[in-house]
C-alpha cells in the first residue's frame, strides 16, 4: 500500500482528457459502507468538483440498479452536451423524490460517488474510476451506524442489498477494469488515501 494525497490526485484527474462531453466524469465505485462517500467528499474538495451521489437517484431499495435511466436521462445525457443538469433528491425518510431541485453545471470535472458507479455502459466515457473497498465485517458495522436503523426489517434490506451487489461487481467486473483501488479501511487521514493497486511506480 501506498499513501498519496487527495491533492496529487486532483491535479492528476484535471489533466486527463473529457469524455462525456466537454466534462471529465469521475467515478467512485465500490460497495456499501466501504468508505466511497469519505473517498468522494475529500476528492472532490481537492479538485474544486461538484458531487452526484447516486442514492439520491434511487427510487427506494427495490430501485438499486435500475435507477440508471434516470441518471442518464436528467444527469448524464445534459453534461455529455454542455447543458446543466438537473434533478430532485429522493428523500428516504419520505420515500419520495422532493426537495429544491439540484443543478449541476457542466464544469471541468463532475463526480458520480455510489454503487455501479463506474458500470460498465459507463466506462467509456470516464475520465477517471475509482474503487473503494474494505472488508465485509467492517462495511456491514458501517452500514448500520451510519443509517441508524439496527431493526430486523433494515437488516433484511441490507442483506439483501449486499448480496446483490455482490453479484453486480463480479458480473461486471468493475473492480479489474477501474484505473485506482483504493483501501476504504484505512483511517486516520484527510488529505491522504490508502492506495491498493496500481502500485507506486520505481
Amino acid at each position: 500500500m501506498a499513501a498519496e494525497t487527495f491533492a496529487a490526485l486532483a491535479e492528476r484527474i484535471l489533466q486527463e482528457p473529457p469524455r462525456l462531453g466537454p466534462v471529465r466524469l469521475i467515478a467512485v465505485d465500490g460497495p456499501s459502507g466501504a468508505g466511497k462517500s469519505w473517498f468522494a467528499a475529500r476528492l472532490a474538495k481537492a479538485a474544486d468538483i461538484p458531487v452526484v451521489h447516486t442514492d439520491d437517484l434511487l427510487d427506494g431499495w427495490e430501485d438499486q440498479f435500475s435507477f440508471w435511466a434516470r441518471l442518464e436521462e436528467q444527469v448524464l445525457d445534459p453534461l455529455r452536451h454542455g447543458r446543466p443538469a438537473a434533478y430532485r433528491r429522493y428523500l428516504w425518510h419520505r420515500r419520495a423524490f422532493g426537495g429544491n431541485p439540484v443543478t449541476v453545471e457542466p464544469a471541468e470535472a463532475v463526480l458520480l460517488e455510489g454503487v455501479t458507479a463506474a458500470r460498465r455502459v459507463i466506462r467509456p466515457e470516464l475520465s477517471f474510476s475509482v474503487f473503494v473497498t474494505a472488508p465485509a465485517d467492517l462495511r456491514w458495522r458501517r452500514a448500520l451506524a451510519r443509517d441508524g436503523a439496527d431493526d430486523v426489517a433494515f437488516r433484511a434490506y441490507l442483506e439483501r442489498w449486499r448480496v446483490n451487489e455482490d453479484r453486480h461487481f463480479a458480473a461486471d467486473a468493475t473492480a479489474a477494469h477501474v484505473d485506482l483501488l483504493v483501501d476504504g479501511a484505512a483511517e486516520g487521514f484527510d488529505d491522504r488515501y490508502e492506495r491498493l493497486w496500481p502500485a507506486p511506480p520505481d
